[in-house]
């Protein structure tokens, strides 16, 4: 393979990583249409270069005989590499923003980083029938902007909003607020309050929210009064 076609081709194994992770070898040769052992090439290379990590696949995932499947994913030097940069940039700007104007300027700066992401999008979002229709339309805006985002594993209690990518997440790790906004932009959205189960910030291998479809007088109060909260033992992350 010439080397500009392997470069190409790495460069799309690691998106693949980075926008669907974590993913067993087998689901990269399907979805790229290349063999097994040219995904295993590239996957080796990434882990040598500290980019690209393995776990032991889920139980849900259909194993044959031999050794367990394993999973694959991009580490934190693999998403700046592939995925975002200038976060130590953004870090000293917000850390220089918070000596000199408090916690209060780090709040308003993440509401307004948040309604600029979902932009006139949000009257869209908003508009859908149901709290699953919204997941679905906010997932699709939320894709566009780069965080490669699904609504998924629908339950007859909720839906999960699956975000595999965060450009953001170095920053978020040390200022929180953004993922508290953004929490509670989707919460307004989508018209019921949500629950952030998982963060690339904290070191998950993606971020999920869970929206509950299980709570019609809540959410029937919750377009009445927006500022309505969540009860007891259910509050927003």
């Amino acid at each position: 393979m010439p080397a500009s076609a392997d470069g190409g081709t790495r460069l799309a194994v690691a998106r693949l990583l980075l926008e669907q992770g974590p993913v067993t070898a087998a689901e990269i040769a399907a979805e790229l249409e290349l063999s097994a052992a040219a995904v295993r090439r590239h996957l080796d290379a990434l882990i040598a270069d500290g980019e690209a990590q393995t776990r032991e696949a889920s139980r849900r995932i259909p194993r044959g005989r031999g050794r367990p499947a394993r999973q694959y994913l991009l580490t934190d030097a693999g998403r700046v590499r592939f995925g975002h940069g200038y976060d130590d940039l953004a870090t000293a700007a917000l850390r220089f923003l918070a000596q000199r104007a408090g916690a209060g300027a780090i709040n308003a700066f993440a509401e307004n980083r948040v309604a600029e992401l979902i932009g006139p999008q949000a009257a869209e979002i908003s508009a859908a029938d149901t709290p699953d229709a919204r997941a679905d339309a906010l997932a699709r805006v939320l894709s566009a902007r780069g965080y490669a985002a699904r609504a998924q594993a629908r339950t007859g209690h909720g839906v999960q909003l699956c975000q595999h990518h965060c450009p953001v997440a170095h920053v978020a790790a040390e200022f929180p607020e953004l993922c508290e906004a953004e929490t509670r932009a989707f919460a307004e959205l989508l018209g019921t309050h949500v629950q952030r189960l998982a963060t690339i910030a904290r070191g998950d291998s993606m971020c999920t929210t869970h929206v509950p479809l299980d709570s019609p007088e809540l959410l029937r109060r919750l377009r009445k009064d927006p500022t309505t909260t969540a009860p007891r033992g259910r509050q927003l992350e």
